[in-house]
């Protein structure tokens, strides 16, 4: 398939004009010791995981006929092998989303193998701590992995080094992406495109390192290349190159979807063509009833043990403002219909001239609110327990109550007031009420209030074309970290 650059558009640089080649792309021998430096990394998460969940299980289950020590380092010596074989040790490859997932798979196999190990005691409380182990492997090797993860970026190991290759529109926007949201586990370090000499990569996060004519050699630089689709089509009198040619010894050809699924696609064998799959799984039938039942099995549990917390918040407002602790929102729900959203009171009772007065004399903040609908130096908001209230995010509980009457789901877009809302095209509010609003959602546990308007319609785009209960599962785990820390929180 070759790959199409204009020539008349796309000179060759000359040696004096070539920029730079990143030292991330010189340094090729580096691969091998960053591979080394995250599966070692990984590997170590894995073993203080083992170790976190077989403590915790010899607590909550002490009463059962195995030693649990002896069976953690056996559960370790399947887990090891059982993860290389899954790739989750590979240095990219797996999304987060397909990395949760993949864990998953592998917790419930070491668990039914313990299960059967067990087997032969025939006692219910070993079954019962072979079940309590597999769901502690998940979840605390889940945590363990993200924090393994963490450290690997700060330190720089985290990411393939990438190039992207194609037009400098779609490549730009393709590496910004990709920068915002390293846990992808790609780099870029930098585009091979067309257009040079007119600018087209002004606004390039990363280098361009040359023309497309320049792709065979140039790809050989990186550890993953990327090819926009879009580009690959061959014209008359253009220049070309096979994907043959391109010497990264991954590469991956991208297309901008436009909102269609990306997460599960499957492949279709159309006789000489190549047939690709999607499927709207939250549209299907049944899933939203599966959706609610798992809401209600969460929600209900959850509002009764935080009831208790609900009412000390609500007296700690009311010392702060008399005036109601609760106040319902007007929000924008399902289907359009309006959406009394219950929250502890985080304002003024006069928020609302509060907000005016303050947005007529500061022309910025008025510029900040146009952008985000949210102001970093708000003066509605309370002192101390309403800016702890925000940031910590605890002024959202009451809204379990919402979960439990059906008006709202645990994880979904969240609603919007109508001038929010009125922000978006109408094709997209359209979709975005198609389906239940969410307590959580993939907005809050990414970009929550640093993120703009184009950034909430992405990520809302994408939690609704690529829904599954595995993506739902991972907004619910990163939602815990994203709350403690109040990473982008107002």
């Amino acid at each position: 398939m070759p790959l199409a650059a204009s020539s008349a558009a796309s000179p060759e640089l000359s040696a004096a004009r070539r920029p730079p080649v990143p030292r991330e792309a010189r340094r090729s021998g580096q691969w091998s010791r960053r591979r080394v430096a995250v599966i070692a990394g990984l590997v170590t998460g894995d073993l203080l995981a083992t170790g976190l969940a077989v403590a915790l299980t010899a607590q909550l289950a002490p009463a059962t006929s195995w030693n649990a020590w002896d069976g953690g380092l056996a559960v370790l010596a399947m887990m090891v092998p059982l993860h290389a074989h899954l790739g989750l040790y590979g240095c990219w490859g797996p999304c987060p989303i397909e990395r949760l997932r993949l864990r998953a798979q592998a917790a419930l196999m070491l668990a039914v193998m313990a299960g059967l190990a067990l087997a032969v005691w025939k006692t219910p409380e070993n079954l019962a701590a072979a079940a309590l182990l597999g769901a502690a492997l998940f979840v605390v090797g889940y945590y363990t992995e993200a924090l393994v993860r963490l450290v690997l970026m700060r330190a720089g190991l985290w990411g393939a080094p990438t190039i992207l290759i194609g037009s400098p529109e779609i490549c730009i926007a393709m590496a910004k992406r990709l920068l915002r949201d390293p846990k992808l586990g790609l780099r870029p370090i930098g585009l091979i495109g067309s257009r040079l000499d007119r600018g087209g990569g002004e606004d390039a996060p990363v280098p361009i390192l040359g023309p497309l004519a320049d792709a065979a050699r140039l790809s050989g630089l990186a550890e993953v290349a990327i090819v926009a689709a879009a580009d690959l089509a061959p014209a008359e009198g253009r220049a070309a190159i096979s994907l043959s040619d391109l010497r990264a010894p991954h590469v991956v050809v991208a297309e901008n979807a436009g909102g269609l699924p990306n997460l599960g696609l499957h492949t279709r064998n159309l006789g000489g063509a190549l047939g690709l799959e999607v499927r709207f799984d939250l549209f299907r039938p049944g899933h939203l009833a599966v959706k609610r039942w798992i809401d209600l099995a969460v929600a209900l549990p959850l509002l009764l043990l935080a009831a208790p917390l609900i009412m000390v918040l609500a007296l700690a407002v009311k010392a702060a403002d008399p005036g109601r602790a609760f106040y319902r929102q007007r929000r924008v729900g399902r289907d359009g219909r309006e959406l009394n959203v219950l929250k502890l009171r985080t304002m003024y009772a006069d928020a609302e001239s509060r907000l005016r007065e303050h947005l007529d004399k500061d022309p910025a903040a008025r510029a900040e609110w146009t952008r985000f609908f949210k102001l970093r130096n708000d003066p509605r908001i309370l002192p101390v327990i309403g800016h702890f209230l925000r940031r910590s995010s605890l002024d959202e509980l009451p809204q379990l109550w919402n979960i439990v009457c059906g008006e709202m789901s645990l994880v979904g877009p969240r609603p919007f007031p109508d001038y929010h809302m009125a922000s978006f095209d109408a094709g997209f509010q359209s979709l975005r009420v198609s389906v239940p609003p969410g307590l959580t959602g993939l907005w809050q546990v990414s970009s929550r209030s640093g993120g703009d308007i184009e950034v909430q319609q992405e990520e809302d785009l994408f939690y609704i074309r690529n829904w599954s209960l595995w993506l739902d599962i991972y907004i619910l785990l990163e939602t815990f970290p994203a709350v403690l820390t109040s990473r982008g929180a107002r």
